[in-house]
C-alpha cells in the first residue's frame, strides 16, 4: 500500500512552492523606525543595537530617501530632545525634535508615510510616559492629566506632517482624546495607529538605549500590560476601536505573536507587530557570532508575524529585508 496523499508533490519545485504560498511578506508590509537628535551630520549608533544609529534631522532625511527608493512605504520617528522637563515640552513644542524632523522628511520625501510616536518617555527627565504626583518614586503616571499632553502633542505632530499618529503610552482613554484633540484642530482626515496591547517586556532594553527612555525609578507595569494576560488585550483593542483607532497594534511581536492571531481574529482592522528591539539585537548578535544564517532567520521571522495575522511589520531588519525581498 502506498500513500493516496502525498504534501510533497507541491513542494518539488520552487516555483511551485512559490505558486502555493500561503504568506507572503513583501516590502509594502515594513515599516521603519527612525530615531532623530539635535544637531548636525550626527549618525551615532547605538551601542546595544549594531546597524541603528541616533541621527540628526539631515542624517533622517538621508534615510528616509532611501527608505523611499527601497520600496518601504513608511517610517515611524522617535525623538530625542536635547533638554527634557515634567511637562515633556519637547513632545509638543511646535519645533519640538520629531516635528522638525517629520517637516524635513515630508519637504524632502513627499510619497514617504511618516509615523510619529506619540509617548512622553523620551521628553520626561523621569523617564516614564506622562505626569507623576510630586514626590512620586514608584512610577504610577497620573491618567488623565496626561491625556491633555498627549492630545497636544498629537496636535502639533499633526500640524508638522504627520502622517499618522501612533499613541504607545497605554493611557486609558488615549485614542478618545487625541481623536477629539485632531478633530478639533481640522485633522479629522489623520488616522490612529494605537499601540493597543503594548506589554511590559524585557525585549525594550535595547530601545531605551536607542530611546535615551530608560525609567530613572519604578517601572511602567502600572500601565503596560502584564506579559501573561490575553484576554485583556483583546478588552484593550475594543476599547481602541469605540474610541476611534483605525490600526492596531500588538507589541512586542516575536514572543506574543498568539495576541496578534486573537487580534486579527477579532477585528476587520488593520494589525501592526512591532518586531522590537530586543529581538532585533538577538538576531544581530547571534548572526555576527556567526551562529545563524541573518537573512534567512529575519525573513523567517518576519514571515511569522504575517502567518499570525499581521498586516504591518515594525521592524529595524526593514532595509536588509527590503534588499533581501528585491533580490
Amino acid at each position: 500500500m502506498f500513500p493516496t496523499h502525498r504534501p510533497r508533490r507541491l513542494r518539488n519545485h520552487p516555483q511551485l512552492r512559490r505558486m502555493v504560498r500561503e504568506h507572503v511578506l513583501t516590502t509594502s508590509d515594513l515599516i521603519y523606525p527612525l530615531f532623530a537628535v539635535p544637531g548636525d551630520a550626527i549618525a551615532k549608533e547605538v551601542r546595544s543595537m549594531p546597524g541603528v544609529f541616533q541621527l540628526s534631522i539631515d542624517k533622517i532625511v538621508e534615510e528616509a530617501k532611501e527608505v523611499y527608493d527601497l520600496g518601504i512605504p513608511a517610517i515611524i520617528l522617535f525623538g530625542i530632545p536635547a533638554d527634557k522637563d515634567v511637562d515633556a515640552t519637547d513632545a509638543w513644542h511646535e519645533c519640538g525634535i520629531v516635528q522638525k524632523a517629520t517637516t524635513a522628511v515630508k519637504k524632502a520625501v513627499p510619497d514617504l508615510i511618516v509615523i510619529n510616536d506619540t509617548c512622553l518617555c523620551e521628553y520626561t527627565p523621569h523617564g516614564h510616559c506622562g505626569y507623576l504626583e510630586v514626590g512620586d518614586l514608584t512610577g504610577r503616571v497620573l491618567n488623565d492629566p496626561t491625556l491633555e499632553l498627549l492630545k497636544k502633542t498629537a496636535v502639533a505632530q499633526a500640524n508638522a506632517g504627520a502622517d499618522i499618529i501612533a499613541p504607545s503610552g497605554m493611557m486609558d482613554g488615549f485614542v478618545s482624546a487625541i481623536r477629539e484633540g485632531l478633530d478639533a484642530a481640522g485633522f479629522e482626515d489623520i488616522p490612529i495607529l494605537s499601540y493597543a496591547a503594548k506589554y511590559a517586556s524585557a525585549y525594550y532594553g535595547p530601545f531605551r538605549d536607542a530611546a535615551e527612555s530608560a525609567p530613572q525609578f519604578g517601572d511602567r507595569r502600572t500601565y503596560q500590560m502584564d506579559p501573561g494576560n490575553a484576554r485583556e488585550a483583546i478588552k484593550e483593542i475594543e476599547l481602541d476601536i469605540a474610541e476611534g483607532a483605525d490600526m492596531l497594534m500588538v507589541k512586542p511581536a516575536l514572543s506574543y505573536m498568539d495576541i496578534i492571531h486573537q487580534v486579527k481574529a477579532a477585528t476587520n482592522l488593520p494589525v501592526a507587530a512591532y518586531n522590537v528591539s530586543g529581538e532585533y539585537s538577538m538576531i544581530k548578535a547571534a548572526a555576527l557570532n556567526g551562529w545563524v544564517d541573518e537573512e534567512k532567520i529575519v525573513l523567517e521571522t518576519l514571515t511569522s508575524f504575517k502567518r499570525a495575522g499581521a498586516d504591518l511589520i515594525l521592524t529595524y531588519h526593514a532595509k536588509d529585508a527590503a534588499r533581501w525581498l528585491g533580490a
